[in-house]
C-alpha cells in the first residue's frame, strides 16, 4: 500500500505532464513560460508538474538557479557524458556533473506561477566519481501499492496489474511513459522485474536513501541505502515518525505496482527484496518496448524462448546490458534477431524487444 502525503502544500504531486519547450537558442541564461501550459488533475487545474523540456547551453555548466514568477519550485539535471541524466535536484542546485544539457520541470503548489528564468553556471565542485557498472544495489521492504484507477505522481493512470514502482523521492521520478530512472527489483525466489519510477512513497517524498550522505536530502545521518521508514520502524528514529509526523507501521523502502508485486515477482505478502537503483550505474543501456501500453516482455534464464522464466521487464523499463550473446531467433517491436541481451546473472532478454542499445560486447 502507498503512503504518501502531498509534495506540494493540499495536493499530491499527480499532474499530467505538459509539452517540452520549443527548441531555444543555446544560452546560459533563460525564460520559460509555465502560465501556457495545460496542467490537469482531479478538481485542482493548476497544481502539478509540469516539464519545460530540456535546454542546451552556451557554456558548460554544473550548477543552475531558478526565479520563479509565483509559487512553485524547479527541479533540474543534466545530461551525463554516457548519455544518461543525472537525478533531479531542487533548484539552486550543484550538479553532480558538468553539462551542456539540462532539462527542467517545475513543482506547482497552487497555480499562481506564471515563469521562470534560469541562469546556468560553473562553480567549483569536485565530480562524482561514484557511478559503478552494476549501480547501487540495496535490501529494502517492498509493499504493494494498488491504487488502481489513481494517479501516480508523473501523470501515469494506473491501470489493473501494473508494471511500476514508487521510490520516496521524486530525485528518481521518471517521465511519464519513460524509463529514464528504472530498477532491478529482485525477490528471495530468484525472480526479477525491471521497471520504472513512476511514483513518489511510501511514506517520504525526500529520502533517495540510495545516496550517500553527502548528496542525500534528508536523514543524512542514517547508513546508505537505509530507508528513513525502516530506521524509524526498528530503531524508533526520527521517534518512530516520517518526515510529516506520521508513525511509520511498516519498514517499506519501495512500492510495487500489482503487476511487478504479484505477476514479475511472484509475491503474495510484502517482502524484502533487493533493488538496484540502475541510472546509478554505467555502461549500454537499451529501453524495453511492448506492443500493449502495459505489456511485458519474459526473461529468461538462457538465450532462447525454452529457457525458465525467471522475471519481467515492463514496457518503457531501462535495462543495464552487461553483454550479449547469439540465441534463438525472435521477433518484436524491434524487428527479428537472434540476439539476445545479459541484463543481470543468469538473466536474459531478446533484443527484438529492446530499443537503444550501444556498445555492447560478446558474452
Amino acid at each position: 500500500m502507498r503512503y504518501l502525503l502531498p509534495l506540494v502544500a493540499g495536493a499530491a504531486l499527480v499532474a499530467g505532464l505538459a509539452s517540452p519547450a520549443q527548441a531555444a537558442p543555446a544560452s546560459n541564461e533563460w525564460t520559460a513560460d509555465v502560465s501556457g501550459r495545460a496542467v490537469t488533475w482531479g478538481g485542482s487545474p493548476r497544481t502539478g508538474l509540469v516539464e519545460l523540456g530540456t535546454h542546451r547551453l552556451a557554456q558548460p555548466a554544473n550548477a543552475v538557479t531558478a526565479a520563479v514568477t509565483g509559487d512553485g519550485v524547479v527541479d533540474v539535471r543534466g545530461l551525463r557524458a554516457d548519455g544518461q541524466w543525472t537525478e533531479w535536484l531542487e533548484a539552486p542546485a550543484t550538479l553532480p556533473v558538468t553539462t551542456s544539457t539540462v532539462e527542467t520541470r517545475v513543482v506547482l503548489s497552487s497555480g499562481k506561477a506564471s515563469k521562470v528564468r534560469l541562469t546556468a553556471s560553473k562553480v567549483p565542485a569536485a565530480e562524482d566519481v561514484s557511478v559503478a557498472a552494476a549501480g547501487r544495489s540495496y535490501r529494502v521492504y517492498a509493499t504493494r501499492e494498488g491504487l488502481v484507477g489513481g494517479t501516480t505522481a508523473n501523470g501515469h493512470v494506473i491501470r489493473s496489474r501494473d508494471h511500476f514502482v514508487a521510490l520516496p523521492s521524486r530525485r528518481g521520478l521518471a517521465n511519464n511513459n519513460s524509463g529514464n530512472y528504472s530498477v532491478q527489483v529482485c525477490a528471495s525466489n530468484g525472480r526479477c522485474e525491471w521497471a520504472p519510477v513512476w511514483d513518489v512513497g511510501p511514506w517520504n517524498t525526500k529520502d533517495d536513501y540510495w545516496n550517500p550522505s553527502t548528496t542525500r536530502e534528508m536523514w543524512k545521518d542514517l547508513p546508505q541505502g537505509k530507508p528513513e521508514a525502516q530506521a524509524a520502524y526498528e530503531n524508533n528514529y526520527n521517534g518512530g515518525k516520517d518526515q510529516f509526523g506520521r508513525e511509520v507501521a511498516n519498514p517499506a523502502g519501495i512500492d510495487l505496482a500489482d503487476g511487478t508485486f504479484w505477476d514479475g515477482l511472484k509475491l503474495t505478502n510484502n517482502a524484502w527484496v533487493t533493488v538496484t537503483y540502475l541510472w546509478t550505474g554505467s555502461g549500454p543501456v537499451g529501453t524495453v518496448r511492448t506492443s500493449a501500453a502495459n505489456g511485458t516482455v519474459n526473461v529468461r534464464s538462457g538465450a532462447n524462448s525454452s529457457s525458465t522464466q525467471v522475471g519481467l521487464a515492463a514496457n518503457h523499463a531501462q535495462v543495464r546490458v552487461t553483454c550479449q550473446l547469439t540465441g534463438e531467433s525472435v521477433s518484436g517491436t524491434q524487428g527479428t534477431s537472434n540476439v539476445w541481451y545479459r541484463i543481470a546473472s543468469g538473466k536474459h532478454i531478446a533484443k527484438a524487444y529492446v530499443a537503444g542499445v550501444s556498445g555492447a560486447t560478446a558474452c
